[in-house]
């Protein structure tokens, strides 16, 4: 049996769910990526989210997996908000941001993760909208690393193309605020996919 055999005969559901995690792993290697070009004198260089240094950022980040981990078993929103900023670094940030994807895929795989409800502290959602908004943090924190290291920041098209679309169902019901996101930004010329999802997300990509 072909491979492409093989991937028709597995159920819609495993198939999506495949689709869903790769989607994660692929934003999350792109931040990997710029996280491994970090100078040894850059990790208190200021990122676009004007709180956080790049050693908070990634912080954020690895903090962010470990905490969606917790929501897939049981952890409530108020433990999550309560380890948000807690260290998850240690002495070698690059290892725990990529054990903290791993665990976080593996959380995400495991049987009927997808259609589990999790207490997200911003409103109760699946497993697979859940999935949804850690992969759209990390394609926007991937920017904002990207920018403060002064490197190339332009993003994978396919992850600018589904936040494009996709934006109003991935945040569909949460109580964002307006502290979250811009109102969508009109068109104007030459502007690209990437500029009107970042300036949404409350960028400026000038």
């Amino acid at each position: 049996m072909t491979s492409d055999n093989r991937e028709r005969d597995l159920p819609r559901a495993a198939r999506l769910a495949g689709m869903l995690l790769d989607r994660y792993r692929l934003a999350s290697r792109d931040f990997a990526r710029h996280l491994e070009a970090v100078p040894p004198d850059g990790w208190d260089a200021p990122t676009p989210c004007t709180e956080w240094n790049v050693r908070q950022l990634v912080n954020h980040m690895t903090r962010g997996n470990l905490n969606y981990v917790g929501l897939l078993h049981g952890a409530t929103r108020e433990e999550f908000l309560a380890r948000r900023e807690a260290d998850a670094l240690g002495d070698d940030p690059r290892t725990a941001f990529a054990e903290s994807v791993q665990a976080c895929a593996d959380a995400f795989a495991e049987d009927g993760a997808l259609d589990r409800v999790v207490d997200y502290p911003l409103g109760k959602l699946t497993g697979r909208r859940a999935l949804a908004v850690r992969t759209a943090d990390t394609v926007v924190h991937t920017w904002d690393l990207a920018r403060a290291l002064g490197a190339d920041d332009t993003l994978d098209p396919a992850l600018v193309a589904w936040l494009d679309d996709d934006h109003e169902t991935i945040y569909a019901g949460l109580d964002l605020g307006p502290q979250f996101f811009a109102a969508p930004p009109p068109g104007t010329p030459g502007e690209t996919r990437q500029d009107r999802v970042l300036t949404r997300f409350g960028r400026d990509p000038r």
